[in-house]
């Protein structure tokens, strides 16, 4: 049961001396060169994908919520900040976040002739769920220690599953027939892959990961709300010291900080897709203190709100 790291390591040593990794990473890129018309994120008919597409170094960290999903990288690389912890992400590469985090983003090696490009797979636990069992029957090993991020290799058979992904979007009926079965395909190579436990444990419904998600969408649902450490950890049936600690396990942050950053979010939103004041917008998402509104802004976006929200829009 353990064996599957190393035979995942051998495969993916075999890919490279072979170059096969290299040649299926670079249809890939092709593909996906032609699927985005310009930069941006596009969201596709398949539903979970995204295509990414930069031609330029960002200058400026982008921060934004990731729901529990999958980043692999095709060119260039990108920079991942979740608190105090940077990942970086570059060609063949995957990255997996199992709750819904904040995160602020970076594109670092991007240029015209060379943009970055990558695909993104939103992760459903009760897909994962279905299938978890037929990859590990006997349950699974020990995870010793948690992460709220994790970097891996892709090989060869999940990059060339997920070119034939892409490619059902050329046509209505394999994109309804046969990008389903190429979805549970992938999930089912990472699910075998280096990362495949920390991905099963989001399919297993007692599991840590499952309970600080349940707890996240509680957050979620409820920011404007004073929050009780206890009255949550009940939520889960979890002491409050065992909640606490694996919570910051799984998102690197409290369970008050985290709501502190779904605040921040969602009175940027408000601000720029109403036009609403700051103060307003604070006092919508549970601030009752302007200032102390505006500073917890200013220290998490880099800029005090109304700067902050002008220069948004003089960039659009």
């Amino acid at each position: 049961m353990m064996n599957e790291p190393t035979e995942y390591s051998i495969s993916r040593a075999a890919d490279i001396a072979s170059g096969t990794l290299e040649d299926e990473t670079s249809k890939l890129r092709r593909i996906l060169y032609n699927q985005t018309p310009q930069d941006g994120t596009f969201s596709q008919r398949i539903p979970g994908l995204h295509i990414n597409r930069y031609s330029n170094r960002e200058m400026n960290i982008m921060k934004t919520f990731f729901l529990p999903s999958l980043l692999i990288v095709a060119q260039g690389k990108k920079t991942v900040t979740l608190g105090k912890e940077s990942y970086e992400v570059g060609s063949s590469q995957m990255l997996m976040f199992p709750v819904s985090l904040p995160i602020a983003l970076q594109t670092t090696q991007a240029s015209i002739s060379k943009p970055f490009l990558s695909v993104g797979l939103e992760l459903s636990p009760q897909k994962i769920s279905e299938l978890v069992l037929k990859v590990y029957p006997n349950g699974l090993p020990t995870i010793r220690q948690r992460s709220a991020v994790y970097l891996s290799y892709a090989d060869s058979g999940i990059i060339n599953a997920v070119i034939r992904l892409v490619e059902c979007l050329k046509s209505p009926s394999d994109t309804n027939l046969l990008a389903p079965l190429v979805l549970e395909e992938i999930l089912i190579r990472i699910l075998r892959s280096k990362i495949g436990v920390m991905v099963a444990e989001m399919g297993f419904a007692d599991s840590s990961i499952q309970r600080v998600g349940k707890a996240i969408s509680w957050l979620r649902d409820n920011f404007k709300e004073q929050i009780k450490i206890t009255d949550l950890a009940q939520l889960v049936h979890m002491s409050e010291s065992s909640f606490h600690e694996h919570f910051k396990s799984v998102t690197s942050m409290s369970p008050l900080q985290y709501q502190k950053a779904l605040r921040l979010h969602e009175a940027k939103n408000l601000m720029i897709s109403q036009s609403m004041d700051a103060g307003t917008a604070g006092q919508l998402v549970g601030y009752s203190s302007d200032s102390q509104f505006s500073r917890d802004y200013n220290r998490f976006f880099g800029k005090p709100p109304k700067k902050d929200i002008a220069s948004l829009r003089q960039q659009t």
